[in-house]
């Protein structure tokens, strides 16, 4: 198995499963946008990342978010599982929002709680000494989340800063869990977007993702998406130092929209695999019919 080598000192548990469509998502990397679209939404993203490539990453998700009528707050929810290697991580998120709205904006401001089992099983690496008792340790272990984020949204822009990985958590090679205030180790995400209605029929959303994680270069997404009628959306993004991406989503009806993007990789890992799918499943009661609160269709 080439991911999934036995790990010597800590495991860190992976609390932010990343996609390319993260633009469906939101509420994964900022918890004030838990009810943004003004409607009861289900959206599901399945990512296989690295086709062909043994132990290779794959991650998936089950969010639902709600407005609450005549209020100036939202909830939502999550199920997630996020896996690579020897490793599994499953987890479970509640959001909440509260938002303050101004004359041509509207700011709100996000937590996420949750729980998440980390397991590590490290005999199913094969390893060649079968009697090795360090490639025999078991790990599962349900460890606290948590985030914070804030979004600033008008009538076409959006701009947002968010944590949301609050705590550090750790496995440790004995299998005892460490949880710690993430501080500056931890996750940060800045995300901005805007729509350019070009004409009746074409719109176009240009968005960005900026990730800062300790330990690791700074790294960017730049998107560009372009809606026909809007029925169809054709979109690519650049991943700084990792990845291009094309995009592909459709509107089947009012409330329901299939989305597919592929990872073209841009590093070493290219040789081994033949690139990353994704998949994404919106389901929004009411359709376009629904109150967006906090931004028009910027996802």
């Amino acid at each position: 198995m080439i991911i999934g080598v036995c790990m010597v000192g800590s495991a860190v548990a992976q609390q932010i499963p990343m996609y390319s469509q993260y633009m469906f998502n939101m509420m994964n990397i900022n918890p004030a946008f838990a009810g943004s679209r003004g409607v009861p939404t289900t959206t599901m993203l399945f990512r296989k990342q690295w086709l062909g490539m043994p132990g290779a990453p794959t991650s998936g998700s089950v969010t639902f978010d709600n407005r609450v009528t005549d209020k100036n707050h939202n909830w939502g929810a999550q199920l997630y599982f996020d896996n690579i290697g020897i490793e599994r991580t499953n987890g479970l998120q509640g959001f909440y929002n509260f938002n303050a709205p101004f004359e041509k904006a509207t700011l709100s401001l996000g937590m996420s709680f949750g729980v998440l089992n980390y397991s590590m099983d490290r005999k199913r690496t094969n390893p060649y000494d079968q009697g090795d008792p360090s490639l025999q340790l078991v790990v599962n272990r349900f460890l606290p989340t948590a985030g914070f984020g804030a979004l600033l949204a008008g009538e076409r822009w959006y701009v947002g800063l968010s944590a949301p990985a609050l705590f550090k958590t750790k496995v440790m090679s004995d299998g005892q869990a460490s949880i710690q205030q993430a501080g500056a180790d931890g996750h940060y995400f800045l995300t901005a977007g805007y729509v350019f209605p070009v004409s009746e029929s074409l719109t176009l959303k240009p968005s960005t993702l900026i990730k800062a994680v300790s330990g690791a270069p700074i790294q960017v997404d730049l998107n560009m998406n372009a809606w026909v009628n809007d029925l169809i959306g054709f979109g690519v993004s650049y991943r700084t130092s990792d990845a291009l991406v094309a995009m592909l989503e459709f509107r089947l009806s009012n409330e329901l929209r299939l989305g597919y993007g592929y990872d073209h990789g841009l590093t070493k890992h290219l040789t081994y695999n033949t690139g990353t799918h994704e998949f994404m499943l919106r389901h929004e009661l009411g359709g376009r019919h629904g109150k967006k609160i906090v931004s028009p269709r910027f996802f």
